[in-house]
């Protein structure tokens, strides 16, 4: 699978899962083994994490109204509003307790009794984070691309997701487009 962590936020990073939202639609999270995958990649799980098929839909009922919350449409929906918060409030992490070992006191996070729920209200709550920021969600300016990122830019003009994919593809057109044919000859085979 190649995932792609270029959002700039996590809740982004899920977002982009679905790829070539401009067309149909390219669906990454497709099944448990798939999901379980970007938990993990994401850095929002730690080991093998036990995902269902529940799992995988709710993930993409999550994605589905962050992306409408973050990108709204003329009138943000209210069911998008409740899933992301109901989301957030689902799980908290369990707290941080103190153990002693050895006569020294020791801080342990214990494990979550559901780490995908918990890895589902870090998401959300960082969807809450993005939308009441003064960042902004575009959509890569390049015509086949289409995932979302956080512009955090001091002049809010970001165009690409990532430079070093969308951003030189664009450049190399524009140079392309400027120079002619023969250019791009002479850069696929050089002498």
């Amino acid at each position: 699978m190649e995932w792609v962590f270029d959002g700039g936020r996590p809740c982004l990073d899920l977002v982009n899962t679905m790829r070539s939202r401009h067309e149909d639609g390219v669906e990454l999270l497709t099944g448990p083994d798939a999901l379980a995958e970007w938990l993990s990649l994401a850095g929002l799980t730690t080991g093998p994490v036990p995902v269902t098929a529940g799992n995988v839909l709710a993930a993409k009922a999550l994605r589905e109204a962050i992306d409408r919350v973050l990108l709204p449409p003329e009138e943000l929906s209210r069911m998008d509003v409740e899933l992301v918060n109901n989301a957030a409030a689902s799980a908290p992490a369990p707290p941080p307790r103190l153990a002693l070992a050895g006569g020294t006191l020791r801080r342990e996070v214990p494990a979550p009794k559901d780490p995908v729920a918990v890895a589902f209200a870090a998401l959300a709550a960082d969807a809450i984070d993005l939308a009441t920021s003064d960042a902004e969600v575009r959509v890569c300016a390049a015509d086949d691309c289409g995932l979302r990122f956080c512009d955090a830019s001091p002049r809010r003009n970001r165009q690409w997701c990532a430079m070093s994919r969308c951003g030189n593809r664009a450049k190399a057109r524009a140079h392309y487009a400027r120079t002619g044919p023969q250019a791009r000859r002479d850069v696929d085979n050089p002498a």
